[in-house]
Formats: C-alpha cells, sequence, structure tokens
C-alpha cells in the first residue's frame, strides 16, 4: 500500500477519522470513532485536552491507522463564512492584507483569528470569494492536542469544502447541488458545482441522533427513536444514492425536537441562495451525517424543498479495501472523507 492521509473531526460526542489511500483512486482503507466524555469538547474545539488526547490514542490504536499526518476537518458555530470581493492581488499579498480588510467582520481582533479566502470569480479588478475565518485559539488548541499522541496536522480544512468535494462525482459538472451534512449541533449546508463552493451556511441546530442521546443519558425523558432506514437508502452498503421520495414509506412521521426548525431554515437558506442574481436553480440535494437518519427528518425536509432529495453514504462516495461503515458511522464518515480528499488530490 501506498502512502495514506487521515482525516480527521472532532465533535462534542466524539473523535472521528477516516485514512484513504493517496493517488489517483482513492480508497477508504481504515476508519474509526471514539466516544468522548460531556464536556471534552465542543464542535470542533477542545475543552479537556487530556479526555481528547487518550479518546484520539484510542482512535489511533483501534483503526489501526497507518499514517500520522491527518488533515483537520473543522465546522464550528463560532467559524464565520461568508461572501466577500477584494481588489485582485497576489496570493501572497492577499494573505498580508486581508486581516487589515476584514476587521471589522471579525467577532474578534484579526490577531486572534485564522483567516482563508476561497476565490470563486473575477472581474475587472475585483475577485470575489468565500471569507473564512476561525479563533486561532481553537485550532491551536486541537493541533497541540494532537501532537499530544503525535499526530502531525498537514493543513486545516472547513469542513463544508469537504463536504463540496466529496459529492461532486454524484452530479455533473454543470449542476449546482446543495449538501447538506446533519450534525448534533451544527447543520452544515455547501452549495456547489463541480465540487466548488459557491455559498456556506452553518446553521446552529441541536438534532437528537444516537450520539447526543448517549451524552444526556442521566436527563430522564423519553428518547427519541431512530428511524430504520429502509431499502433504497441502503444504509452504508454503497447503495445510499436514492430519492427522497422512496423514504417517505419508511420513515414513520415524526417531528423530533429540532426537526421544524431544520426544515424551516434550510428551506430558507436555498431560497435565499436562489434569489440572488445570476443565481443557477439546484438540481439535487445531497443529505447526509447522522441527522439525516433521525426519525422524521427526512419526511420534513422532503416536504419543505421542492428540490430532488437522496441520502449519501461512505460507500457511495469512496471505494473501499476495508469492510464498510455501517448506521450512523456510514453517514458521518462522508464528511470527514471529504477532508481527507482534498490532500489526496494535490
Amino acid at each position: 500500500m501506498g502512502k495514506t492521509i487521515v482525516g480527521l473531526e472532532v465533535t462534542e460526542e466524539s473523535v472521528r477519522a477516516a485514512e484513504i489511500s493517496l493517488g489517483r483512486k482513492p480508497q477508504l482503507v481504515a476508519y474509526g470513532e471514539v466516544p468522548l466524555p460531556p464536556e471534552a469538547a465542543r464542535d470542533s474545539e477542545v475543552l479537556d485536552a487530556g479526555a481528547v488526547a487518550v479518546a484520539l490514542r484510542q482512535l489511533w490504536t483501534g483503526a489501526k491507522f497507518r499514517s500520522k499526518d491527518a488533515v483537520l476537518g473543522v465546522a464550528s458555530r463560532r467559524i464565520l463564512v461568508r461572501e466577500y470581493t477584494t481588489q485582485a492581488m497576489r496570493p501572497d499579498l492577499l494573505r498580508e492584507a486581508l486581516p487589515y480588510q476584514v476587521q471589522d467582520l471579525l467577532p474578534v481582533p484579526a490577531s486572534q483569528a485564522v483567516l482563508d479566502f476561497f476565490p470563486l470569480s473575477q472581474e475587472g479588478d475585483q475577485v470575489s470569494g468565500l471569507l473564512v475565518a476561525a479563533v486561532s485559539e481553537n485550532i491551536e488548541q486541537i493541533i497541540s492536542t494532537l501532537s499530544k499522541v503525535k499526530v502531525r496536522a498537514q493543513a486545516v480544512d472547513l469542513a463544508a469544502f469537504g463536504l463540496a468535494r466529496v459529492t461532486a462525482p454524484l452530479a455533473s459538472p454543470e449542476e449546482t447541488v446543495a449538501t447538506v451534512n446533519i450534525g448534533d449541533h451544527t447543520t452544515q449546508v455547501v452549495i456547489s458545482r463541480g465540487g466548488v463552493p459557491l455559498f456556506v451556511r452553518l446553521l446552529p441546530i441541536d438534532v437528537a441522533t444516537a450520539a447526543t442521546r448517549r451524552h444526556s443519558a442521566e436527563v430522564a425523558e423519553p428518547e427519541l427513536e431512530l428511524a430504520a432506514v429502509a431499502a433504497g437508502i441502503g444504509l452504508g452498503n454503497g447503495t445510499g444514492l436514492a430519492a427522497a421520495g422512496r423514504t417517505r414509506g419508511a420513515i414513520r412521521a415524526a417531528t423530533p425536537p429540532g426537526v421544524s426548525d431544520l426544515a424551516a431554515r434550510l428551506r430558507s437558506t436555498l431560497a435565499f441562495f436562489g434569489s440572488r442574481a445570476n443565481s443557477v436553480p439546484l438540481t439535487r440535494v445531497f443529505l447526509t451525517g447522522a441527522g439525516a437518519a433521525v426519525e422524521g427528518v427526512s419526511p420534513a425536509l422532503t416536504a419543505a424543498i421542492d428540490t430532488p432529495m437522496a441520502i449519501v453514504a461512505a460507500g457511495d462516495i469512496i471505494s473501499m479495501s476495508t469492510p464498510p461503515p455501517a448506521g450512523e458511522v456510514a453517514l458521518n464518515l462522508v464528511g470527514t472523507v471529504g477532508i481527507a480528499l482534498g490532500e489526496a488530490g494535490k
């Protein structure tokens, strides 16, 4: 086997990673997920470095990852992603100028932020793209925690960019599609064409996945029952790509906490993108993340959004030299694989 790279995510509930082979046809060669104790982390933020380090050590040992090189994917409610237009200039000059240009847009001083700019188009001497800003202390804390277990962070990537990358082969290069990753506390929405992200929104919405319920097991509330995923979705067996209409009879119509809010905000987000000048209609919406399997989510989103919808599992987006993941892991790994693929394509 040749060189490999590991895509890594730190969430409130777990540390999760996927190792893929590098080359023209990447393969998933190993994966794993280790739960975190309560209050050890928030999405992409380490609160208890010792507890997260223990989980990372267990993850690398249990999954038998060959590589200690990782790409860190981040998706926090505190990350700013917005469209931005600036004077066209050399990339190195833009990196120097950006902190001064965007200071008024940031929730923290520019000296305390990690900034990136993803150019999309240029008109005359003006270039437009996506500005990404994260709190540098949070990124440094994760990297420091990785170093405790001798894992090297080769790059930091916005998880939404990985989602755009990984679902690109599921559509033609001319199609404009939305990929929606429904997590426990944050839903990522990225609209892309040919794998290039055009629009990103991070929606702070709590959805009660199994991992969330494990974390709050001490709360005396009736647990929400996860829906059985019907034939046609084929969770984790490589046949997950299916029209959402086929799921309506398979998932009981129910509306757990957060689902109505999710449907309304997702509908509003997609409508906002569609209302912009020169926008192109969406042809498909891809759903992934553990929240996509929660009872009531698929029917609620299908009722709220007219665009054809499909659920995507890990087997739909990459070949494997390892037994395929199943259940929620198969959905969560879609984004994790996308993070790793960014390095594989270099």
